[in-house]
């Protein structure tokens, strides 16, 4: 086998268990991947060699002597740095913190080490992972491996920057507002946002229900698998369902399912490739026999960004307050303005207010998907973003200003209606040469739907076999 650091999960895990594959080999291949060319993606914070490839001799052995054996046994996982790991660094990108060591570990790393996942690096965010954008003052400049001038998104983009270049087999991300969907479209890869509830979080902010933590990976498997292992109740989280989650190991066809493509939904306006893109998605499902029908949404784009920031107005933006008093000089530029927006939000609104327009907006959106089993939709309207990028002042999309910078993605509305799984997968190429992506949206934790769609859509539309050079 040639160019180790791309094998998918389920592949080396099958390999593992009939022992043409030493878990040893794979981790040397994505050790050496990284250290070739993560000096120029700067996708870790950190990095775990030396323990990892002790774990990797653990794992061997185990498969060697026969038996059962964790479901993620021997694979690499590239964990989000805000993923805390007991007694590491937590700084959230943050200067001010650089020090600060974590106490406990999160839920979803105790179940990644439990199933024998092997952590060997941890990913680069924006501070606070307020950004779609991956750049901060203590790591500096996250860079998409497919063209280095972009950035791979945000927050999770050291999550996403590292599965595409080969320098993890699995990664951990979070999403408040497409931290997961974002970067997972902007690199090529797929990403899971679970319904809220699903994967458990850590106090206080897994009350956010706009919150979710998930998988990212190569494929829609790689993606289940790690879905199923970060899922199920935990003390610590009273908002985790008991229920754990189960996807089949396959997928009936698509045949007769009633797919809603919704290309603006509403008003937001798209890039010509985003749109060519998400129309193939759309007609490549035509052809395997799904109806596919175009519909519109009564949403505007400043309404939802209004409704989030009222959201984050009254919960993550008071944190992230707490948490940076009497360091507000060491921010970033774009963390500041995210806390503004947020105090200005609230200063307008009512929490109550909020509510009441996100239940609005819920029930448009299970208006528009009556009759249907999912929704398609982009996940971003631009097809890049500047590695280096803030855009304080707005953003320009095909030689229009937009105002504000969230008029350019579409992964918040799904936040707000959180509740419905969400899977983005690749969608195709756009012209700056990186990758673009769908969101498939399902009923109200109707996980198993987005993974069958998302399953048909990389069969359809192969991509597990691209990767940047």
């Amino acid at each position: 086998m040639t160019d180790l650091h791309y094998l998918d999960a389920s592949t080396a895990l099958a390999h593992f268990r009939s022992r043409t594959l030493s878990p040893v080999e794979l981790m040397r291949a994505v050790i050496s991947r990284t250290e070739a060319l993560n000096p120029f993606i700067n996708a870790f914070s950190e990095t775990l060699f030396e323990q990892a490839l002790t774990a990797a001799r653990s794992a061997e052995a185990m498969y060697r002597e026969g038996g059962n054996v964790p479901v993620l046994l021997g694979v690499p996982v590239a964990a989000k740095e805000k993923h805390a790991i007991r007694g590491r660094t937590l700084s959230q990108g943050l200067v001010a913190h650089q020090e600060a060591i974590a106490n406990v570990s999160h839920p979803v790393i105790e179940r990644i080490q439990r199933a024998g996942g092997i952590i060997h690096a941890r990913t680069t965010t924006p501070e606070y992972s307020c950004a779609t954008v991956t750049h901060s003052p203590l790591w500096g400049v996250t860079r998409n491996p497919w063209n280095t001038r972009y950035s791979p998104g945000g927050s999770s983009g050291g999550s996403a920057a590292a599965v595409a270049a080969g320098f993890s087999t699995l990664a951990t991300a979070s999403d408040i507002a497409g931290s997961t969907r974002l970067p997972a479209s902007f690199t090529g890869t797929v990403g899971f946002k679970a319904p809220y509830g699903r994967i458990p979080g850590l106090a206080p902010l897994s009350a956010d229900h706009y919150r979710g933590d998930g998988p990212l990976g190569r494929t829609v498997a790689d993606t289940a698998l790690l879905a199923t292992v970060m899922s199920g109740r935990d003390d610590g989280d009273h908002a985790s369902l008991a229920v754990q989650l189960t996807l089949p190991a396959s997928y009936e066809r698509v045949t007769g399912m009633r797919i809603a493509l919704c290309l603006r939904l509403g008003d937001y306006r798209i890039s010509p490739d985003i749109e060519r893109n998400t129309r193939a998605v759309a007609d490549a499902l035509r052809q395997a026999g799904a109806v596919v029908e175009e519909i519109e949404l009564p949403w505007r784009s400043q309404e939802i960004i209004e409704t989030m920031f009222t959201h984050f107005g009254y919960l993550l933006g008071p944190a992230m307050a707490d948490e940076t008093a009497g360091a507000e000089d060491l921010l970033a530029p774009y963390t500041r303005r995210f806390m503004a927006d947020a105090r200005a939000a609230a200063a307008r609104h009512r929490y109550l207010d909020g509510i009441r327009s996100e239940s609005r907006l819920q029930a448009q959106l299970s208006a528009a998907m009556t009759g249907f089993d999912a929704l398609l939709c982009p996940a971003s309207a631009v097809p890049a973003l500047e590695a280096d990028g803030s855009y304080l002042e707005g953003i320009e999309l095909d030689g229009v200003p937009l105002e504000h910078y969230w008029q350019a993605h579409m992964t918040a509305p799904f936040n707000i209606a959180n509740r419905c799984p969400v899977l983005a997968v690749p969608s195709g190429m756009a012209d700056c040469g990186i990758p673009t992506g769908v969101q498939i949206v399902g009923h109200p934790f109707d996980d198993v739907t987005v993974f069958r769609i998302g399953a048909a859509v990389e069969q359809l539309l192969p991509w597990s076999a691209r990767h940047p050079d």
